[in-house]
């Protein structure tokens, strides 16, 4: 039912073919992020003609609201949702650090209080393991623990033994063979502790890698460093996933760094914020220079967005607080990061990425 393999590659750029129960995946691949089973202000219809692939679904907000078993009973994400393609489910361990204030850490696994009604609830190893198959997502992730880029190197060590420990729980409890199960890598900023956790994940013998706890707060520079300390110890044949990440230009370093698969919050939620990102630089559509501006947010766009709406019947959109313009604006943004991820992975195929990637940075500095 699963396969994962690289067909070309350039420098260090891979273009490969993940399949899944569900159907295939051409990566390099951006992952829309629907938490709690749905990509805000888009219907799967956009997401279709969008070309997305693969979507994202949060285990500790579903465990909540409405309940794993529920979802379970239903017949899975794919059937509770009616999203037939692949799906991929975090395990939770994110909200170990963005939930800091409603949690505790402990060997057996992270005691929250929900950030819904108060209400105590346990997520270890075992229990993440329950959610997600109940959830049935193609791709489930080991738990892990998330610390912040500001955390004491002592904190972080102890959080990248704590990670592997419970990779090793993940994997006892994880028992459904119709999907794969993912290790994350940690260990903060500190070349040593990521080739140490590296090393003892990849001993586990996990079908595919993701590399956790970046996007928290370092610096461009330090995650780099992270990404060609880690990137050499996974395995080639295996699919490699960074997680929460992040900009079309981080996207860009991180595919020269043979990373596979991307997910993130920001195209939706600065989408609903007027936030817009074109291949030619970023705008914010509340500007008042776009008030009688009649052109596409991006003349090269094919998006839905683009086709049929001026930036100022956008600026109005969003300035009167219609719903609607969290749509077009969320379409738009999908659609530039899925198109930059599909041209992208042309480029390794015609075995000019270098190229490609500083045409697009260039591109990305300018003004739209």
């Amino acid at each position: 039912m699963f396969s994962f393999e690289v067909e070309s590659t350039s420098g260090r750029a891979r273009a490969g073919k993940l399949a899944t129960p569900h159907g295939e995946v051409l990566t390099p691949v951006f992952m829309p992020v629907g938490t709690a089973g749905a990509v805000k202000a888009v219907l799967q219809r956009d997401l279709l003609e969008l070309g997305a692939s693969i979507l994202l679904a949060n285990t500790y907000h579903l465990m909540l609201r409405p309940g794993d078993e529920l979802v379970g009973e239903l017949g899975g994400l794919h059937a509770f949702t009616g999203w037939r393609g692949p799906l991929l489910t975090d395990s939770g361990g994110y909200q170990v650090f963005s939930l800091a204030g409603l949690r505790e850490i402990g060997e057996e696994g992270v005691r929250f209080r929900s950030h819904l009604d108060g209400s105590a609830h346990m997520l270890s190893p075992e229990r993440s393991m329950r959610v997600q198959m109940n959830l049935g997502a193609d791709i489930a992730m080991a738990f892990d623990e998330c610390p912040p880029s500001t955390a004491p190197i002592a904190e972080v060590e102890a959080a990248a033994q704590r990670t592997t420990r419970w990779a090793e729980r993940s994997r006892r409890a994880h028992s459904r063979p119709d999907q794969w199960l993912f290790g994350i890598v940690q260990g903060g900023v500190v070349p040593e502790l990521r080739e140490r956790s590296a090393r003892e994940l990849v001993a586990m013998d996990f079908p595919g890698y993701a590399i956790g706890g970046l996007a928290v707060g370092e610096e461009k520079p330090v995650r780099e460093v992270v990404l060609d300390t880690v990137e050499p110890l996974l395995p080639q044949a295996k699919p490699r996933y960074l997680m929460g990440v992040g900009t079309l230009e981080d996207i860009l370093e991180a595919v020269a760094r043979g990373v596979d698969m991307f997910d993130c919050v920001l195209p939706t939620r600065h989408a609903r914020n007027g936030q817009v990102f074109t291949k030619k630089g970023r705008l914010s559509i509340r500007n008042a220079r776009f008030r009688d501006d009649p052109r596409p947010l991006d003349e090269a766009c094919a998006c839905l967005t683009c086709r049929t709406t001026s930036r100022a019947y956008l600026r109005h959109l969003h300035m009167a607080g219609e719903i609607v313009a969290a749509s077009l604006l969320t379409i738009h943004n999908l659609a530039t990061y899925l198109d930059t991820l599909r041209s992208i992975r042309q480029s390794i195929v015609f075995g000019r990425f270098e190229e490609f990637r500083q045409e697009a940075l260039r591109s990305l500095q300018t003004t739209p």
